[in-house]
């Protein structure tokens, strides 16, 4: 069986966020146990599961999500990672639906080899700031929002950019404080430099100390800056030592994500399920 590794959110190779991509024959996908071994073999964030669908039904592909220690609800840079494999491989010529736990997403290519995913929006809600999580973050807080069931994060808004790259988190600490994780988020210093605000994704609780950048969580990003930028279409830079740009775009209830992505690793996976 086929095996990519391909590197999303990015135009070139080693940066970005690296994940594994199984395109599946048949119309079933093989036991939950079985899949999430193989995750754990590839060992990156997350490794995505694709199987056609019969036609004229809702959506084209059947799509699931692990990380080296649980599977997941939505990914935006696996799912990004699976469009380009099916473009790439004229598997797929047009816009590409998938079923996925979150619901129906779909992706869509463009002539300049972009890819725009289209994911349900995050729905903020402000909250208090949990006792403790200063501490394990490294940093105070300015306002803490829970994300709602789809990514079930904490968005974290911190002071200014610097802080947020300066971060160095108590893993151990950060896992009592979200269901996935913590996204620390401030506004770019200079959006000269090609980006409105930046961020850093710690998901200890799902096996990612620091996710190097993640798609999903700009469903969240998206209407938070949004707001307070006043604009609906940005820019997001997520500053870990990968690093990758998400280009977000707010729509209602659906948050558009484009990005770019480049396949770094394309072998054969020599088990059977």
């Amino acid at each position: 069986m086929r095996i990519r590794i391909v590197d999303a959110f990015t135009d070139r190779p080693f940066a970005g966020n690296p994940a594994g991509v199984l395109l599946l024959e048949g119309g079933a996908f093989p036991a939950a146990e079985r899949l999430s071994e193989i995750a754990a073999e590839v060992n990156l964030s997350e490794t995505a599961f694709a199987h056609p669908l019969p036609p004229g039904g809702t959506a084209d592909w059947a799509l699931r999500w692990f990380t080296p220690a649980t599977e997941v609800n939505m990914c935006g840079h696996a799912t990004l990672a699976t469009a380009h494999v099916l473009h790439t491989s004229g598997l797929a010529t047009g816009p590409v639906r998938f079923a996925a736990r979150c619901g129906i997403l779909s992706s869509t290519a463009h002539p300049d080899g972009t890819l725009t995913l289209d994911f349900p929006t995050s729905a903020l809600t402000e909250e208090p700031v949990p006792y403790g999580l200063a501490d394990a973050l490294g940093a105070d807080p300015i306002s803490v929002h829970d994300t709602g069931e789809h990514i079930g994060d904490l968005l974290v808004e911190l002071r200014d950019e610097a802080t947020v790259r300066a971060l160095a988190p108590d893993f151990a600490a950060l896992v009592a404080h979200s269901r996935r994780g913590v996204i620390a988020t401030a506004a770019a210093e200079d959006p000269a430099r090609g980006y409105d605000y930046v961020s850093r994704g710690f998901f200890p609780g799902v096996g990612i100390d620091e996710d190097p950048v993640t798609g999903s969580a700009h469903t969240a990003l998206a209407p938070f800056w949004s707001a307070r930028l006043g604009r609906d279409d940005l820019t997001g830079l997520q500053a870990s030592a990968r690093s990758g740009l998400v280009r977000t775009a707010l729509r209602g209830e659906r948050t558009l994500l484009t990005g770019t992505a480049v396949t770094v690793i394309d072998g054969e996976l020599l088990t059977t399920f």
